[in-house]
């Protein structure tokens, strides 16, 4: 039986993201043959609220399109879900799936998942604050819980950065000490985070390279003395086991992408803060300012 999601978009359109696990997986039908079964089909999955996946999904839409590919574009709000939807075939790639992050979904869905390669390698997660704010280390937070309000802001519960950070508030006692691990989502925490910089307050927040923000707002990467954030993160396409096997030219191809630390902050900020209402016109900009960093595919 194959798990069929409810939610589907074609290219540029707007998906409403499943409500709930329970109805995205009700519909079971023997006669449905899952997503990847034409040549030149493939869904991408991803969590809108999460930059990365809302960048790369769009940026492999538009060269697969252009090649005649028929893209569809899955919109999940868990990640688990995505996991789960890749592992049984119903979406082909997660096209921002991160090693280290996201290790507890591998192991998981272990011998159902393929990675087709890492396009961007030294990923990393932090506690961030502003660059004028006076605490310069984890270790310094138990002194300062009054400034931060003994909050720490975070995103979707169930992102690997929150588990991260679950972590290390256990290595530096930070429970204790009378902090809070407050979930919200990628939005919310950098509304917080703009709010602040903008009134020249302290917040204390999840963050992560690569990711745009760290271009735009004055942050402070606190040193992490334990190395408890010390987890390697490559960002990876990964499919559907057997993949690659269906579709060698799409994986071939996915395999030579490669972006550094520059290339991928300005691409994953042209399309997800300069045009999060026309993401397809951020990547064409991109393409057009970097017409050499993305290789050729002619499906």
């Amino acid at each position: 039986m194959s798990i069929r999601l409810n939610t589907h978009a074609r290219r540029g359109a707007a998906v409403v993201a499943t409500a709930a696990l329970g109805l995205t997986l009700a519909a079971c039908s023997s006669d449905d043959a899952g997503s990847g079964g034409g040549d030149k089909e493939v869904t991408l999955g991803y969590v809108p609220s999460w930059p990365d996946g809302v960048t790369m999904a769009n940026l492999l839409d538009h060269q697969l399109t252009a090649a005649g590919y028929d893209v569809e574009l899955e919109e999940l709000n868990d990640v688990g879900v995505l996991y789960t939807a890749v592992a049984e075939g119903d979406v082909d790639i997660y096209p921002s799936a991160w090693s280290g992050l996201h290790e507890s979904y591998y192991k998981k869905y272990e011998g159902k998942l393929e990675n087709l390669g890492s396009f961007y390698e030294g990923g990393s997660t932090y506690l961030g604050v502003p660059e004028y704010t006076d605490v310069d280390s984890i270790e310094d937070l138990p002194d300062n819980v009054d400034k931060f309000d003994g909050v720490i802001t975070g995103i979707e519960p169930n992102a690997g950065v929150m588990d991260d950070t679950r972590e290390v508030i256990k290595a530096y006692g930070l429970d204790d000490a009378g902090y809070t691990l407050k979930p919200s989502s990628g939005a919310a925490m950098l509304a917080a985070l703009d709010d602040a910089v903008k009134s020249k307050e302290d917040i204390l927040v999840t963050m992560w390279t690569p990711y745009w923000p760290n271009a735009v707002y004055p942050l402070k990467q606190l040193k992490d003395p334990k190395g408890a954030f010390d987890i390697e993160n490559n960002l990876e396409f990964q499919a559907t086991a057997g993949f690659g096997d269906e579709q060698p030219e799409v994986a071939d191809w996915l395999g030579k992408i490669k972006l550094d630390d520059q290339q991928y902050s300005s691409l994953e900020k042209a399309v997800a803060q300069d045009n999060a209402d026309d993401p397809q016109a951020g990547v064409e900009a991109w393409l057009k300012e970097n017409p050499d960093v993305i290789p050729a595919f002619e499906g």
